[in-house]
């Protein structure tokens, strides 16, 4: 019982960690709005994002940019990918071992 809701609660925040990267970067295809209710909820939708993504995105970024496939000339940033696999590597890992401990 209690390996499964260790488990469950690594998957939901790994979950939720994706969701807001997947929200980040669909925001960054927008224009920000410059007025309103629609302008408050784009930066507090940002500002909780960049609190709990921030710091893996960043560091990631930052890697790549000094690589040899980064560079200021970039279009298309990877770095939200890279974060999916590692989160994933991570859940995975930490789930097998809840299951070895439990």
């Amino acid at each position: 019982m209690v390996a499964f809701l260790l488990e469950e609660a690594i998957r939901l925040f790994g979950g939720a960690l994706m969701l807001l990267i997947f929200v980040r970067a669909i925001l960054s295809w927008f224009p920000e709005p410059q007025e309103g209710i629609l302008r408050d909820i784009y930066y507090l939708v940002i500002r909780v994002s960049n609190t709990f993504v921030g710091p893996i995105i960043e560091p990631i970024r930052n890697l790549i940019q000094k690589s040899p496939l980064g560079g200021p000339g970039m279009m298309i940033d990877f770095s939200p990918i890279i974060a999916f696999i590692l989160i994933q590597f991570v859940q995975g890992l930490l789930i097998s071992i809840v299951r070895t401990i439990f």
